[in-house]
This record gives C-alpha cells, structure tokens and sequence, in this order.
C-alpha cells in the first residue's frame, strides 16, 4: 500500500487563553465530524471505517504538525437543527479545529450557513446539492465529493448519444434531487436541444410510493428514464417498475445507482443496462485506487463501500490542508483548502479557487448481474474538473463575498 508523505516537525505556536485556539494545547489535533451515524447506519458506517484507515496511516507516519489527528465523530440523527448546535459545541467546548462531515444535503447545507456565519471552516465530505458551492456558497464551505452537476453532466453525455428523445425524471423532492434534475435537463439540452422531458416524478425522500410513481411515468411514455432515487427508495422502485415492465425497451440513466451502497441491497433484483455513477471496487486492482481497495479489506475483512473511499479522501484531505496551512488557526487551514493539492485513491485532485468544489470525479458504467448481484461493466472514470463551469460563469452562480 502506497502512503502518502506528510511533513513532520513543523513548529506551532498557541496564543494562550484563546478559545479557537484550543487545538494547540491539546496533544492532539481535533476535526469535528457530524453525520447521521444512526438514520444512515449503512452508509455512514463504511464512511467512518474509511476515515479511521487514513488516520491509522496519517498517525503511522507521524501525524500532522507533529501531533496525532483525530476525528470526534457526532450523530445529528439527521437533523439540521442537531447538525448546528453540535457544529457549536464541537468549534466552542470541545476544541476542534473545523469541521467536516454530512450526507444529506439539507443537513451539509445548515452546516456550511453555520460555518459562513461563525468563520468556522467545513468540509463537506459527501452532500452533493449544487448550491453548497455555487448560491448558498461561502468562503468557509469546501466540498470534496463530486457535485450533482458534474456527476448529472456525465450522464447527461450518455443519454445525448443514446438515440433518446423524450425524457422522464424521478427523483427526491428536496435540495439533492431538485439540483440533479435540473443539471442533468441543463446539460442535455444544451447536447441535445431538441430532447422533450414528459414528465417529472418528486417523491418524499425515504417516503416513496412505488406504485404510483411507476404509473406516473408509464403513463407518459417517455423514451428515457433519469433516476436519482437512492436508498431504500430505490428498491422500491427497481422493484414495482421490474415488476410493472417500466425499463423494458427503455433507456435508464441512474445518479448514484452503481454505487455499492445502492446496488448491493438489491441482489439479483439488481438492474441490468442501466448507464449510472458509481464504484467498481471489484475491478480496482492497480495504481492508488487498487492500492486502497487492498489495505482497506485487509484492515476489515469486508469490500468499500463510496463511502469507504470518501471518508478516506476526507481525511486525507484534512491531513493535507493542515500540513500546507502549518497551523491550526482558522484563516490560514480556509486559505490552504484554496487551490489544495491532494493525492487520492481517483488520483490527484484539487479545489477550486473559483467555488471550492474540489475536481474528484466518478465512475460511470452500465448496470450487469454477476455472481447473483449487480455490478459495473464497461465503466471509465471521468475527471471531474471537465465537468465544471468555467472560473467565469461561477461568478454568476456564486454570491460576492
């Protein structure tokens, strides 16, 4: 296993008596992670695996700043409201030096507004809504994981050749959903002008009805169908839409659906043809992405999960901002985060100067059955920073700071 190389030894000096100064009397340096360890045990819990290898690794080698880094990780129990006040208590009285952490983008949204407010730095690991980094963007707000609009783009390519004309979407009536709908029509029309959407589904998140959901977009006879249902959601869906005859004769392009923490649970019910995003650790077997997929069995005796990869790269990141800031203060780990070069299982990644979304891409296959469960075949990795708008354009997208 290939580890990364972190600078040791580097001086820090602590202003005493200063509370966003704790950090340096600590014997450790602490990142506070909220997530919803709970409500998405089975996403969550391979996440935190992936962070505790990095540190495992980062600690190894010498940790960083000359001190051991370590994560308090926090339930929110997926609640915004949670999310803040356990953002407050990480910053005030526990003596983290920022924060990171989330899936769900209603609650990586309540923190990244929090953080804007009280100058305190966040790491959005995983929520993915567009306006993390673009209309409700701040200067203390990065985000590491691909956005919805770059993953929808990359789609959104697949389906302009597809021979589709007529498009139907589904997805969660809230922030990730509206954003992934609205980037993937964006960017097909603009390949593809003349493609029609017939009609738009937005069930409750984790509150679909299945049935009439699938009746919904038979009824409108769409060519194509785009799918960001995830979860539970999704089986109910792959499941009535199976049994209903939906995806027979139909092209499916499916946001997040081959990714394991998606796919597996649905077994041999799995799809097959489906064009999606996701992660195919199973074919991972050279360079930094198989090097991570190796240490990470060998260390649980279980495969990785997106999740896995992601809280690996989360705190890798952390290791890596806080090496080139070379002090705990607040301003200089948010100007270290601007223009960060990071090595990662998906190779070298950076964020943006222009937006702080960093250019982590993501794999896009199509959907097979293999061994009584789904998979993805004849899949490539696409670059997400050939995905973005330009520096230019996110001016329009992003507040003046």
């Amino acid at each position: 296993m290939k580890r990364s190389t972190f600078l040791r030894g580097l001086a820090v000096t602590a202003a005493l008596g200063m509370l966003p100064m704790a950090g340096f009397a600590q014997d450790t340096i602490k990142v506070g992670e909220i997530n919803h360890y709970k409500r998405l045990a089975a996403f969550a819990g391979p996440y935190k695996q992936g962070i505790e290898l990095a540190l495992e690794e980062i600690n190894a080698a010498g940790g960083v700043l000359g001190k051991p880094l370590e994560f308090i990780f926090r339930d929110d129990q997926g609640e915004p409201g949670e999310a803040i006040k356990i953002a407050e208590e990480l910053m005030s009285r526990e003596g983290t030096v920022m924060l990171t952490g989330s899936i769900l983008s209603n609650v990586g949204l309540a923190i990244s507004s929090f953080a804007g407010e009280k100058g305190y730095v966040y790491l959005a690991s995983e929520p993915l809504a567009d306006s993390l980094v673009w209309a409700a963007g701040n200067k203390y707000t990065f985000r590491l994981r691909s956005s919805t609009h770059m993953q929808a783009s990359m789609l959104a390519e697949a389906a302009a050749e597809s021979g589709a004309n007529t498009f139907a979407t589904i997805a969660p009536n809230y922030a990730y959903g509206k954003d992934a709908v609205a980037a993937f029509k964006a960017a097909l029309l603009k390949l593809k002008p003349d493609a029609e959407f017939v009609a738009e589904q937005w069930p409750a998140v984790f509150k679909i009805d299945a049935g009439a959901e699938v009746q919904a977009l038979e009824r409108a006879k769409p060519d194509a169908i785009y799918n960001v249902t995830f979860g539970p959601d999704l089986a109910k869906f792959v499941r009535e839409g199976g049994d209903r005859g939906l995806f027979e004769g139909r092209k499916v392009f499916g946001l997040l659906s081959g990714e394991p923490e998606y796919i597996d649970p649905l077994g041999d019910e799995a799809p097959e043809g489906w064009t999606v995003t996701g992660y195919p650790w199973y074919d991972l077997k050279d360079g930094p992405g198989g090097d991570f997929v190796a240490a990470y069995q060998a260390r649980y005796d279980d495969y990785p999960r997106l999740g896995s990869m992601v809280g690996y790269m989360t705190a890798q990141t952390i290791a890596a901002a806080l090496t080139k800031a070379g002090s705990t203060e607040t301003e200089a780990i948010r100007m270290a985060f601007e223009g960060l070069n990071v090595d990662t299982p998906v190779g070298p990644i950076v964020f943006r100067e222009a937006d702080n979304q960093s250019t982590m891409g993501a794999y896009v296959g199509t959907t097979a059955l293999r061994d009584g469960g789904g998979v993805m075949v004849d899949w490539a990795y696409k670059n997400g920073g050939d995905y973005l708008p330009t520096p230019e354009e996110v001016k329009a997208l992003r507040p003046a700071e």
